[in-house]
């Protein structure tokens, strides 16, 4: 998994050393917890915060025995996860949309990524079968309407705002007018500094004016354990109900950011995970905690596929895989999907047995093969497509020349899909889809 750097791959390497042993004794406990300790302070977790959640791991493994039908090796796992899952604030407060107008107040400083997550927030409202409006009382930053603008006017997302008008409470109050009948308007303002008197002076005069439902503030999660003391100074100014973080796709110091706002107690609800509109999600400890032990995070996972994909077209190939009618079009259609659920890495990170053991490397040489394999079935014909036993050497070549690849790539897919042909045939003769299967299929990729 890409968020947070390397925290996840190197927990994942400390669980499967862990699954390996086959004495749980206080030396192993103390080695494992060490491992813990390493990776959480290279991802800037603050030490005093690191060294209470090893005290509470260590303490419950060595004084805790483990429930009947439950192995020592499962109980100690089972401790790593619940006391990382409460280091991150338990449970996921979610958004609950109650009254109308649902007023969302944007706080956060310059470069926190807040005009971008009101973005992301607008395409999750819109799925959830919501249609916000937004507001836009920066008056500070000249290009911020116009930024906008281009987001929400591609989302086909009601704005309000004037570019020319300089006085944000002129702007709040108009737009409180214009959107009064919308089930939930967003605020934009402008990006601030603790420091800056005028700025929060006119956040707290915006505040008695829109009266929010709720106030989000958007931090920077590449800052780390600074994202703790902003997160203060705004709850100080002004009622900070959540909190979103953004730029969790790379950052060393996301670990660092996450478990600092956890400590002021204001809950994270969502995060943002990439530079794509759909990299975006509600923030859930126990999901994320599972991913980035390498658990994998199936209900996420479907619930993506929910969000992103044409039933009609992935029960026609589910339909056609199982009952071995499988064509090169189902395996386009396949592909398809695939993609619209986000980068493979992320998706891949959800598979419970697969967790963290594909690289960010292996991952982008996935997307990479894919994107050839749907190059090369764009040069095919509608009956090679339908019907790939039609393809021979003298079609191959063909193929090949209209996709600008070698023949041996146009074997490479034609390889691939028969493997996945046979996979899922297989699958629909015993009638259940194991993780094995999925760790086969993805691994042809791989090769």
């Amino acid at each position: 998994m890409a968020m947070l750097g390397n925290l996840g791959e190197n927990l994942t390497k400390t669980m499967k050393k862990l699954v390996g042993i086959s004495v749980i004794d206080k030396k192993t406990i103390e080695e494992v917890v060490k491992e813990i300790q390493r990776a959480l302070i290279q991802s800037d977790v603050n030490i005093a915060l690191v060294l209470d959640l090893s005290k509470k791991i260590k303490k419950r493994a060595l004084e805790e025995k483990p429930p009947k039908g439950i192995t020592p090796r499962e109980h100690v796992i089972t401790i790593i996860y619940e006391e990382m899952v409460n280091l991150l604030g338990g449970e996921a407060p979610g958004l609950d949309i109650d009254v109308k107008p649902y007023k969302i107040l944007f706080l956060g400083l310059q470069g926190s990524g807040k005009t971008t997550t009101i973005g992301k927030l607008c395409r999750y409202l819109q799925k959830k079968g919501f249609n916000p409006a937004v507001v836009c009382t920066d008056t500070w930053r000249p290009a911020a309407y116009e930024q906008l603008r281009q987001l929400t006017e591609e989302m086909q997302v009601p704005l309000y705002g004037d570019p020319d008008n300089k006085d944000a409470l002129d702007l709040a109050q108009k737009g409180l007018k214009e959107f009064k009948n919308r089930k939930v308007i967003i605020f934009d303002t402008a990006g601030r500094h603790k420091q800056e008197e005028d700025l929060i002076a006119e956040m707290d005069t915006l505040d008695d004016i829109i009266q929010p439902t709720e106030s989000i503030l958007v931090i920077d999660g590449t800052i780390g354990q600074q994202a703790g003391e902003q997160a203060k100074a705004f709850s100080q100014a002004t009622d900070v109900g959540s909190i979103i973080i953004t730029k969790l796709d790379g950052s060393a110091k996301g670990g660092g950011a996450m478990s600092a706002v956890a400590e002021t107690g204001a809950p994270i609800k969502f995060i943002g995970t990439g530079e794509r509109i759909d990299d975006f999600e509600l923030f859930d400890p126990a999901r994320f905690i599972s991913r980035l032990l390498g658990m994998g995070d199936i209900q996420t996972l479907i619930e993506k596929a929910e969000d992103s994909i044409d039933e009609d077209m992935a029960e026609k190939t589910m339909k056609n895989m199982m009952s071995g009618k499988f064509t090169l079009v189902d395996m386009k259609n396949q592909f398809e999907m695939m993609n619209s659920m986000g980068p493979m890495q992320q998706v891949l990170s959800m598979i419970p047995g697969l967790g963290n053991k594909v690289s960010k490397e292996a991952s982008k040489m996935t997307e990479d093969k894919i994107d050839g394999y749907k190059v090369i079935m764009s040069s095919m014909t509608k009956k090679e497509m339908e019907n790939p036993k039609l393809i021979k050497q003298s079609r191959i070549r063909r193929i090949a020349m209209g996709a600008g690849v070698e023949e041996s790539e146009v074997r490479d897919l034609l390889k691939y899909y028969n493997n996945t042909k046979k996979t899922m045939k297989g699958i629909g003769k015993r009638g259940r889809f194991g993780n094995n299967s999925m760790n086969r299929m993805m691994g042809q990729f791989m090769k």
